[in-house]
């Protein structure tokens, strides 16, 4: 009887043993969630990320993109928030870094508290610009200023750069914009342009040098550029003005610098990737690391640069201080805000 006895229990301790070292992920499947319609460089770059991020993750579980559009990415981030466990299975992929906005003028709509979320790296920081369709009589921001009739611009939500970039010229050098919202996601925006019920669009200059229809567009002279965020010109677009050259050539007044500053912030956090509050600690450290690790893989890299983005990463714990920085403004910078931003 003990023959039979004694390799049984050496075989159970050592199930049990192994089931306990077994790796968390092992077997799993990690939901990545993008706010965006597909083909987006948002859900783009997500779908590249999760392709590779995998394998740095002991126990190898399967990746699947789960897209979420609505709201300009409110819906998304709102239901990682407050429906998605906490248990590192569910992630965001990309979203825009803006939303901040939202919770600090108050919008009743949002759900999350932007710094307590679990913040895992971004693979680029990212400056904007707005496009114009070249057929319009607006082709400097002098000409936006002076028209009799302001340029229509269309806008996922309302505190994208998409939204927020048309107000922050009409509010630091007074020119004027209609900002048309609603639409799904950015290429819905480019078709509208393309059927001409809106003229222009804010958004990356990432996304303007990365994909179609912009390659097309720029080849047939279908828009030009009227300004850039950024601290100085963009190799790519040496005659747009940056904002500040427009603030200097205007003379905004330092209140009107200090806005700026707060919403131009949010192009340091770039395509950031996080996870919901009160993620247990060793599985955000697991899903950190396999971030740094993805971005220093050479086929990742090399797939980067074939696909011609921007590639400047922040760790998770820069996000974690940036997230913390631009959601502690002072009343006086938040009242500003809610009269650009319309709250």
């Amino acid at each position: 009887m003990k023959k039979v006895i004694v390799p049984f229990l050496c075989l159970l301790l050592w199930s049990v043993n192994a089931s306990a070292q077994a790796p968390f992920y092992q077997g799993k499947t990690i939901t990545v969630i993008v706010g965006t319609p597909p083909g987006n460089l948002y859900d783009l770059w997500a779908r590249l990320i999760a392709a590779h991020m995998g394998k740095y993750i002991p126990g190898n579980p399967e990746f699947i993109v789960q897209n979420m559009p609505g709201a300009g990415h409110v819906v998304a981030v709102n239901h990682l928030y407050s429906v998605a466990k906490p248990d590192g299975l569910t992630i965001i992929g990309s979203v825009i870094p803006s939303l901040y906005l939202n919770q600090l003028i108050g919008r009743s709509e949002i759900q999350f508290d932007w710094a307590k979320f679990s913040w895992i790296g971004s693979p680029a920081r990212g400056d904007s610009q707005m496009y114009m369709r070249a057929d319009t009589p607006y082709k400097t921001i002098e000409d936006v200023r002076t028209a009799k009739e302001p340029p229509k611009c269309g806008a996922t939500g309302l505190t994208g750069p998409d939204s927020y970039l048309p107000k922050l010229l009409q509010d630091v050098v007074g020119a004027k914009f209609t900002i048309v919202t609603g639409y799904p996601g950015g290429t819905d925006i480019d078709l509208a342009v393309e059927r001409g019920e809106v003229h222009c669009r804010a958004f990356t200059i990432e996304a303007f040098f990365g994909r179609e229809p912009y390659h097309t567009w720029r080849k047939k002279g279908f828009v030009r550029n009227l300004f850039q965020t950024g601290e100085k010109r963009d190799a790519r677009l040496p005659d747009t003005p940056t904002v500040a050259e427009l603030m200097d050539q205007y003379k905004t007044p330092e209140t009107g610098r200090r806005l700026s500053k707060v919403l131009l912030a949010a192009g340091d956090m770039g395509r950031p990737m996080f996870g919901p509050p009160a993620l247990p600690a060793d599985r955000l450290k697991i899903l950190r690391e396999a971030f740094a690790k993805t971005m220093n893989d050479p086929k990742f890299q090399d797939e980067v640069k074939k696909r011609d983005y921007e590639f400047d990463p922040v760790n998770g714990e820069g996000l974690a201080a940036l997230a913390k920085e631009v959601t502690s403004q002072p009343p006086e910078v938040i009242d500003r805000l809610k009269k650009v931003l319309g709250n």
